[in-house]
């Protein structure tokens, strides 16, 4: 990535990172290589993370909030750093690119979620006399956030959610269920949205409301993890609701209004899945390249022939185009200009090309790329999955097409 684009201030940051990690993150996952090896130890028979797991993603998150690093996107009026989508974009891709995949207590526990856990910005809804209550323990690392839109029916189409909240009294009784939470099975509080006008919702007019939960009140039950790709466990969840009561003390934003509070941050929530894919291939092709000097074949090389040559060129391409357009779009971010196109490009070809990139990385490895000990499989398996969050690329096809037939190509 081209750090001249980035500012000073921003770039010092990221050294300050690098340097936590190595000093605070790693020796931890050194003293608890065992634990930390398979995914036999990593999680339970239930599929979530064992105890002792949790409590060293506790550690880590506590000491990157001391640190300053766990709320450094929160915005400052929750009590966060507010950095903005530039220095998300370059500290998700340089954190990424140093750590690579595969790292229980580096993704996203240094780091959380732009949007989605920690101080998020569809906080800033949250009734001002709850704030002294519940953000000093978000933000401590303490406790932890989900994010409740997704359900069985409905995901990419969010007017499809059964999920209902009825007003009783002073309270909403919140009846239904989400699915693929992240950090669902083990947040502390949860951010749920929920139908309040089924009559607006047909009209795809709103009709929405979202409610900040505590996942510890009567009605609220995690059902279960869902172990993908290769895990024996996950980091995402299906919630049940039955008979949630939540004050109306606890609503986030006006009544109905629910999907402008749940897309406040979509976009660096992007932005920042974006680079982390970019900064793991980065990751993957150095790698590769290493590799590819020391590992002979036929009495030479295997760098020296051109089949791996042109693996490695095209995923040199594809890298170099995804962190230029990851750059730019973050720079419009920045200006305040709304660039719902160029975002939704960047998400469908950075986790495409990321994907494409440890494929091939794969490929220059042989039969070593298909081992954990590599953590090029594991890289594999999270850039893949990344194709679908916050968007799949037929939806992030579909918004860009319809911009551009709307607004003209204004990118």
């Amino acid at each position: 990535m081209n750090t001249a684009l980035i500012p000073e201030e921003v770039v010092q940051t990221g050294e300050s990172l690098i340097r936590f990690v190595e000093q605070e993150v790693v020796p931890i996952e050194a003293a608890n290589k065992a634990l930390l090896s398979s995914d036999r130890t990593i999680f339970d028979e239930r599929g979530r993370f064992t105890p002792e797991v949790e409590a060293l993603k506790l550690q880590v998150r506590t000491k990157s909030a001391e640190a300053g690093f766990y709320t450094m996107f929160g915005p400052e009026e929750l009590g966060g750093s507010g950095l903005g989508p530039l220095a998300s974009v370059y500290l998700n891709w340089l954190l990424s690119m140093h750590c690579g995949p595969g790292r229980t207590l580096i993704h996203p526990v240094v780091i959380p979620s732009p949007f989605t856990n920690g101080l998020s910005p569809v906080l800033t809804f949250l009734d001002p006399s709850l704030r002294d209550t519940y953000l000093p323990q978000l933000g401590s690392g303490e406790k932890t956030l989900c994010f409740g839109l997704s359900e069985p029916d409905a995901g990419s189409d969010v007017f499809n959610m059964k999920t209902r909240a009825v007003r009783d009294g002073n309270d909403w009784v919140i009846t239904g269920s989400k699915q693929w939470i992240t950090n669902g099975p083990y947040a502390d509080y949860a951010m749920i949205f929920a139908i309040t006008d089924p009559d607006l919702v047909m009209q795809r007019k709103g009709g929405i409301t979202g409610f900040f939960v505590d996942t510890s009140w009567k009605g609220f039950e995690v059902v279960s993890t869902i172990p993908i790709m290769g895990q024996l466990g996950a980091e995402i969840g299906i919630l049940s609701f039955d008979g949630l009561r939540v004050p109306d003390s606890h609503r986030l934003g006006e009544v109905n209004q629910g999907l402008k509070v749940a897309m406040r941050g979509v976009n660096t929530g992007r932005l920042g899945l974006s680079a982390t894919c970019i900064g793991m291939a980065r990751w993957a092709l150095n790698q590769a390249v290493e590799y590819a000097k020391v590992r002979r074949t036929f009495g030479k090389p295997i760098a020296d022939h051109q089949a791996v040559q042109i693996l490695i060129a095209d995923s040199a391409a594809e890298i170099y185009a995804a962190e230029t357009m990851l750059v730019d779009c973050a720079m419009k971010l920045e200006r305040g200009e709304k660039a719902l196109a160029e975002t939704s490009m960047v998400k469908l070809h950075c986790t495409d090309a990321a994907n494409r990139v440890f494929d091939r990385c794969i490929q220059v490895h042989g039969g070593m790329g298909l081992t954990n000990e590599l953590r090029l499989e594991a890289g594999y398996r999270f850039t893949r999955s990344m194709r679908i969050p916050d968007g799949t690329s037929e939806i992030q096809r579909r918004t860009i097409a319809r911009d551009l037939l709307a607004n003209g190509v204004n990118f």
